[in-house]
Order: structure tokens, then C-alpha cells, then sequence
């Protein structure tokens, strides 16, 4: 199609409006709904003032660091040079994250006192359609303001994608900001509040006798929805850039010699703000899908529009690939594989997290014998999972490469168009980001509308509503961590890709691009030493966050034991607990615990690049990817399965409510959710911080390494 570069900018650019506008009318007609009575409007208002009190004190935090951090880059790349470009891109990186967050914090803790108002009148489909419409809201707000920083970005810098390596940076470093301190503080209250109120207390889950209760619903915004819409944000940011990055060192190094990419595909660097824009129009055309049928379900309702997202999606990449990329097959190949492994992704996460399927029945029935085999059957259920995600990124991976660099049967792909095949792979699944954020944002909303219909003493109608709407969105939840983890790995891939091609041009001398590859090997001690390092690095990483969770945890367990204690008439209910002393401790705990793992993940790729050269932080970037995939993996998709292991029995089987098997369910929920909601997520950003670190930092390190990496 023969539009010139202006013109492609300004479609991408409408994309962005028309994601951002229709965000803004559903939020229009979203809070003009009912609130329900004085108590739900209370209980509501209690749960919005907790979590801005959070975020407050959380961005005030981040954005203290965030300063200092753009004047350092500013200044060591140069205040006259590309310094002040990268540290304005770090700092609106940084900036759009929190802002993504912080939108679709705004709405769901509005909409959760809305549905369960709404869960009144006993209507499953009308209730579940309301919920996910909220959860669109925050849907569409990320993929539009991320596609309108990325646009911008772009015309800005003259379509130079090296300067927006600084953006990468900021919005990877807000987000693991975001999922570890809002991870700490959601499972942090709720793990407290579960352990005192349902183990010790023998109350339900979301009692108002409980003085942590208003914690633990603030936990599900400030985690679930703030936290996951400040990552997934990241993730659009960086699996787009990553390709864009990719093709523009490809056409702009000379160190493939006698293949000119730019020529053959003049549109390679801004295709992946195509494949994001038809994204928008994609989701837009699938949001009117989700429906309930009647005899139907709610997964089913969800998947449908998932479904016709994806096929809108197929079809408009093939139309964009005919149209701008010269109808080359395997480039569209490789774009269809990445919604393969997004499709994969998510029927295994719902396998096995759900309580139709025989994984969360094990778990359940495990719980008879006790807490031990109850934990025990949770980890198994964990790693096995990891087997089938991990062969459908492998076969992806090679399809988009072999694909993309296709020669004929005989004849070698060719290197770069194989790796901007990968990159296409990862960029591909963009284009259901919208619809996959909206069913993740329709978990915390359904959560906290459980929560409310408890603690309102809504009658048994209301809550027949709202808990299978909460158990549905437990697995939506899982399915969203499994996306954002996958798409990170294709992603870094493509980052990795692009770091060997910055790495190179740094190393002068006139090395090309494979002879620098060719020091990436087993028998260089340099790259072993990376491979290990980057391999520990996650399991280091998770375990100061699986600590920082026990910790905030116990600080709620001595205050909740203290209220019951000192004030007098909480269990009979004419004493009030002091909810807001719970709010302020977790979030105090959790602001103190999220600094050690951050500065890991910036620290670590630095120092191995400085101490022993570009080559050992290659095989680090390795490391980090092997080992965070299916240790993320693990984490997020048994710790769904633990949850709705516990719920399954709730639901009547194997004693249900109150009887031995749930008190064991409960235990294993407790270390679930450290990992499903704290540990396992923030390794998508920790892989992605310290892949973008190590892009913009490659010029220094190649500089100023003790070990350059020639060998030793």
C-alpha cells in the first residue's frame, strides 16, 4: 500500500484516540451506575481510599528514584549528546506506567461496589457483562496510551528506535516497582487476614469483623489491577520496541555484510505499531462478543470474545502483511504463531488452574490428608505445567524463525530475517492485549464485589452471583500472568537478539556480528559464568519477595490478634476494628520490602558487564530467560490451582466450608497466593528490566569492562 510514513503515523496515532475515547465513555456510563445502599457505598469508599492512599505513597517513592535516575542518564550518555533524549524517554516510560496503573486502579475500585449492587437482582449475565466492561476500561486505557507513547516517540526522535531504548527502561523499572510493592501488599493482607480471621477465628473470608478485610480488598486493586496494568503496560511497550529495535539494527549496522534489509522491507521498523494499532481495532470488534448465552458460562462468555479478537486479528495480519511487508509468507507465519502461543498459553493456564479439570480436583482431594500433601500436590501441579508452555515457546520460536528466514529446503534461513521473525512472533500476540488486560482487570473487580456482598450481608441471591463470577476470575487472573510471561520470553528474545547487534557495533575493531556471536560458547568460561549467574538470579530475585510477604504478612496477624484482643465486642459485632491501622501497616511493609529486590535487578546486569564484559552479560540475558519462564510459570499457574482448589471445596465438595479438607486448602491457598500473585509475576519484569538495562548501557560496558570479552 503506498502511504507515506506521515500518513502511517497518523493511523497508528487514531488507533491510540480511539482506544483512549472509548475507554472514556464506558467509564462515563460505568459510574453512572448503581452503588447499592449507605453500607456498600462505605464499605466501597473505605476500599477507594485505601488503595490511592497506597499508590500515593508507592509513586511518590518510584518517582523520587525515577528523578535521580534521569539525572544520572542524562549525564553518563552525555548531556550534549543522545543523554538527554534517553532520560526524557526513561522518565515518560516510567511516567506511563504509573499512569496506566493508576487508570485502571481509578475504575475498578468503583466498579467492584457497582456489580455487587448490580448482583442484587440475580442476573449471573447481565452482572458479568457489567464486570467486564469495567475491566475494558482498563483494557483499552494501557493499549491506547502505550501505542500513543510509542507513536509519539517515534515521530519525536525521527524514527531513531535507539533513543527509545531509555523508554523501555522506564516503564520495565515502574513496573517491577509496581507488581513487587503492590504484590507485597495484596498477599501480604490477605495472607494475614486469612490466616487469623478463617484459621484461627473460624470466620468467613471477607467478614467486616475482620480488621484487615478493607486491606485485603485494597490488596486486590493495588496488586491485581494497578500492578498488572503497570506491567502488561511494560509488556506492550517492550515486546513492540523489541522488534522495531531489532529491525532497525539490522538495517542500520553494516555488520551482516551484503544483505540490505531496509530496502527489501522499508516498512520492518514501524510494522510492529501496525500489528498494535489493528490490535485496538481488533479488541474494539471483540469486546461485543462477550456474552452470556443462556445455559452458558462465564469462561465460555469470556473466550468467546477472545475468540473473535484473535480471528479479527489473523485476518487483518495478513492484510497488513500484504499491504507493507510485500506478502512475504513466513513473516505472516511467524505473526501467527505468536497468537498460537498466546491461544496455548492460556487453554493450559485454564487446565490447569481451573475447577473443571482434574489438576484442581488432585489438589482438592489431596487437602482430606492435611495441609502436607496438600502443598505437596500444588507444587506438582505447578511444575508440571511448565512442560507444556515451555514446548509451545520452543516450537514458536523456531516456526517464526525458520519461517521468517525461509531460503528453501535446502539452503540455511537467513539470520536477520529469522530473528525479526521472532520478533514478529512476540509483537503478534499484541494484538490481543486489549481483550486479555480486560478479562484480567474483570478478576480484581469480581474479587472485591465478593468481598462487599459479604461484609454489606447482601442476601444468599447476591452471592450466588458474585462467587462463581470470584472463581472465574482467579483463573483469568492465572491466564493473564501466563500471557505477560510468554510474551516476555519472545520478547527478550528479540531484545537479546538486538543486544548482540548493539554489542557488536560497540566492540570495534571491525568485528562483525558473528564473530561477536561466535565467542557465545560453552567453552568460554565468561559465558558460563553469565549463563549461572543469570540463571540464580530469579530464584534470588523471588525469594526476598516470598520473604517480604511473610513479613507484611505477620505484622497483620499480631495487629488482627491485637484488635480482637483489645477491643471489646468485634466478634459479636458492636465493636468497630480499626481497619485503616491494617492499611497503613501493610502498606508501610510494603514499601520498605520492595527496595532490596529492585535494586537486584538493575545492580546485577551492571555489575557483570562492568566486571567481566559484554560477553558473560550475554550469556546473563540467557541465564535470566531459561530459568525465570518456568520458575514464573510454576509460580503463577499452582498457585491458581491451590486457589481454586480451596474454592472447589467451598463449593461443596469433600466436606466443603468449615470441615478438615478446607482448613488444608487454606494453607495451601496461603502459599499460593505468594506465589501466584507476589513472586511469580514480578519475574516478567525482572527478565525485561535487566534485558533493556543492558541494551542501554552497552556502549559504557563495552567501554569501561575490566574484562572486554575477547576471551581470557
Amino acid at each position: 500500500m503506498d502511504l507515506s510514513l506521515g500518513q502511517l503515523e497518523l493511523l497508528i496515532f487514531a488507533s491510540a484516540a480511539a482506544a483512549l475515547v472509548y475507554a472514556g465513555l464506558q467509564s462515563f456510563f460505568l459510574l453512572r451506575e448503581d452503588e447499592g445502599d449507605d453500607k456498600m457505598r462505605s464499605i466501597g469508599r473505605a476500599i477507594q481510599e485505601g488503595a490511592v492512599a497506597f499508590l500515593r505513597r508507592e509513586y511518590t517513592l518510584v518517582f523520587a528514584v525515577a528523578a535521580v535516575l534521569t539525572i544520572v542518564i542524562a549525564f553518563a550518555f552525555g548531556i550534549t549528546t543522545n543523554g538527554p533524549r534517553l532520560a526524557a524517554g526513561f522518565f515518560l516510560g516510567a511516567a506511563g506506567s504509573a499512569l496506566a496503573g493508576a487508570v485502571g486502579m481509578f475504575v475498578s475500585v468503583r466498579a467492584n461496589v457497582r456489580t455487587a449492587a448490580k448482583a442484587r437482582g440475580g442476573d449471573l449475565g447481565s452482572t458479568m457483562r457489567y464486570a467486564f466492561r469495567g475491566g475494558s476500561v482498563t483494557g483499552l486505557s494501557v493499549a491506547g496510551l502505550a501505542l500513543l507513547e510509542l507513536v509519539g516517540f517515534f515521530v519525536l526522535f525521527g524514527g531513531n528506535v535507539l533513543s527509545m531504548v531509555g523508554l523501555l527502561f522506564g516503564a520495565s523499572l515502574m513496573s517491577l516497582f509496581a507488581r513487587v510493592g503492590g504484590g507485597i501488599y495484596t498477599k501480604g493482607a490477605d495472607v494475614g487476614a486469612d490466616l487469623v480471621g478463617k484459621v484461627e477465628a473460624g470466620i468467613p473470608e471477607d467478614d467486616p469483623r475482620n480488621p484487615a478485610v478493607i486491606a485485603d480488598n485494597v490488596g486486590d486493586n493495588v496488586g491485581d489491577c494497578a500492578g498488572m496494568a503497570a506491567d502488561l503496560f511494560e509488556t506492550y511497550i517492550v515486546t513492540a520496541v523489541s522488534a522495531m529495535l531489532l529491525a532497525y539494527l539490522i538495517e542500520h549496522n553494516a555488520i551482516i555484510p551484503q544483505f540490505d534489509f531496509g530496502a527489501r522491507y522499508p516498512n520492518a521498523v514501524l510494522f510492529p505499531l501496525l500489528i498494535s494499532a489493528w490490535a485496538i481495532v481488533a479488541t474494539l470488534i471483540g469486546i461485543a462478543f462477550v456474552r452470556m448465552r443462556p445455559g452458558g458460562s462465564i469462561m465460555g462468555a469470556l473466550y468467546q470474545g477472545l475468540g473473535a479478537t484473535t480471528a479479527v486479528g489473523i485476518a487483518g495480519l495478513y492484510v497488513l502483511d500484504v499491504a507493507f511487508m510485500g506478502g512475504n509468507v513466513g513473516f505472516f507465519v511467524a505473526t501467527v504463531a505468536g497468537l498460537l502461543v498466546m491461544i496455548f498459553i492460556v487453554f493450559f493456564t485454564d487446565y490447569y488452574t481451573s475447577a473443571k479439570y482434574s489438576p484442581v480436583h488432585r489438589i482438592a482431594e489431596s487437602s482430606q490428608a492435611g495441609a502436607g500433601p496438600t502443598v505437596i500436590t500444588g507444587l506438582s501441579v505447578g511444575l508440571q505445567s511448565v512442560f507444556a508452555s515451555g514446548l509451545v515457546i520452543v516450537t514458536a520460536m523456531l516456526v517464526s524463525y525458520v519461517a521468517a528466514g525461509w531460503q528453501g529446503w535446502t539452503a540455511t534461513p537467513i539470520a536477520a530475517e529469522g530473528l525479526y521473525g521472532v520478533g514478529l512472533s512476540a509483537a503478534s500476540m499484541l494484538a490481543v492485549t486489549g481483550m486479555i488486560i480486560s478479562i484480567d482487570a474483570f478478576g480484581p473487580i469480581t474479587d472485591n464485589a465478593g468481598g462487599i456482598a459479604e461484609m454489606a450481608g447482601l442476601p444468599p441471591e447476591a452471592r450466588d452471583v458474585t462467587d462463581p463470577l470470584d472463581a472465574v476470575g482467579n483463573t483469568t487472573k492465572a491466564v493473564t500472568k501466563g500471557y505477560a510471561i510468554g510474551s516476555a520470553v519472545l520478547a527478550t528474545l528479540a531484545l537479546f537478539a538486538a543486544y548482540t547487534f548493539a554489542a557488536a557495533q560497540q566492540w570495534g575493531g571491525g568485528h562483525t556480528w558473528s564473530q561477536f556471536t561466535a565467542q557465545l560458547t560453552l567453552d568460554n568460561p565468561l559465558v558460563v559464568a553469565g549463563l549461572i549467574v543469570g540463571a540464580i538470579l530469579p530464584f534470588f530475585f523471588t525469594s526476598f519477595l516470598m520473604n517480604a510477604v511473610g513479613v507484611a504478612a505477620q505484622s497483620i496477624v499480631f495487629e488482627v490478634r491485637r484488635q480482637f484482643k483489645e477491643i471489646a465486642g468485634i466478634m459479636d459485632g458492636t465493636g468497630k476494628p480499626e481497619y485503616g491501622r491494617c492499611v497503613d501497616l501493610v502498606t508501610l511493609t510494603a514499601l520498605r520490602q520492595l527496595a532490596v529486590p529492585a535494586i537486584i535487578g538493575v545492580a546485577t546486569p551492571l555489575a557483570v558487564g562492568f566486571f567481566l564484559g559484554p560477553v558473560a552479560l550475554a550469556g546473563l540475558l540467557l541465564g535470566v530467560i531459561l530459568s525465570g519462564f518456568p520458575l514464573a510459570i510454576m509460580m503463577t499457574t499452582g498457585g491458581g490451582a491451590w486457589d481454586n482448589g480451596k474454592k472447589y471445596i467451598e463449593s461443596g465438595h469433600f466436606g466443603g466450608k468449615h470441615s478438615d479438607a478446607h482448613r488444608a486448602a487454606i494453607v495451601g491457598d496461603t502459599v499460593g497466593d505468594a506465589t501466584k500473585d507476589t513472586a511469580g509475576p514480578a519475574i516478567n519484569p525482572l527478565i525485561k528490566v535487566v534485558n533493556t538495562i543492558s541494551i542501554l548501557f552497552i556502549a559504557l560496558i563495552v567501554a569501561h569492562a575490566i574484562l572486554p570479552g575477547h576471551g581470557i
